[in-house]
C-alpha cells in the first residue's frame, strides 16, 4: 500500500476518524485498507471463524473483543483463514497468539497484545453492527486505512482506484 496515513489525514482532514494508539501490528502486511466488516464478542472467537471462511473481497474484519487481555482471538489458523479467503487484514480489539506465525503471512493483523490462551466456544457474539472502541465508530461498509503510524476511519473511500 502506497497510501500513509499521515497523508490520508493531511489531505482528508475533518473527513476522518483517527482511532487512539494503543495497537500493535502483528501481521506479515504492515500498511492495507479495506471497506469495514464488523464483529462484538467477548472471549470467544466462533463468529471469527465464521467470518474468515467466508470471501473477504479485501474488506477488513475490525473485532471489538472489549480489550479483553485474558484470551487470545486470532491465532495462526484463522490468520491463514483470512488470507485464503482474501481479507486485507483483522483489527482486535483485544489479543492474538502465534504471533510469529501471523508475521509471516500476507495478511494485516493489529491488536492490543498477545495472549498464549485460547477461546471458549459459545457461538455468542454480533455481527455487522457499529462498534465503539479507540474513540471512534466503526461502521460496517465504511473505509479502514493501517500503516505503522496508525489506523484511520472515513465514512469514503480516500483512494484511487
Amino acid at each position: 500500500m502506497d497510501l500513509l496515513t499521515t497523508d490520508l489525514c493531511d489531505a482528508n482532514e475533518g473527513q476522518v476518524r483517527v482511532v487512539e494508539p494503543m495497537f500493535n501490528s502483528f501481521g506479515g502486511r504492515p500498511a492495507f485498507f479495506g471497506r469495514i466488516a464488523t464483529l462484538k464478542l467477548f472471549e470467544d472467537n466462533s463468529l471469527v471463524r465464521q467470518a474468515l471462511e467466508s470471501p473477504g473481497d479485501g474488506r477488513v474484519l475490525v473485532i471489538d473483543g472489549g480489550g479483553s487481555l485474558r484470551r487470545a482471538l486470532v491465532g495462526d489458523q484463522l490468520a491463514a483463514l483470512g488470507v485464503k479467503n482474501n481479507w486485507a487484514g483483522i483489527i482486535v480489539y483485544g489479543c492474538i497468539r502465534d504471533s510469529r506465525a501471523i508475521g509471516e503471512m500476507d495478511i494485516g493483523v493489529f491488536a492490543i497484545d498477545t495472549h498464549p490462551m485460547k477461546t471458549i466456544k459459545r457461538n455468542v457474539g454480533e455481527a455487522e453492527i457499529p462498534l465503539s472502541f479507540g474513540g471512534v465508530t466503526f461502521i460496517p461498509g465504511e473505509w479502514l486505512y493501517a500503516d505503522e503510524d496508525g489506523l484511520i476511519v472515513s465514512a469514503i473511500a480516500l483512494h484511487q482506484r
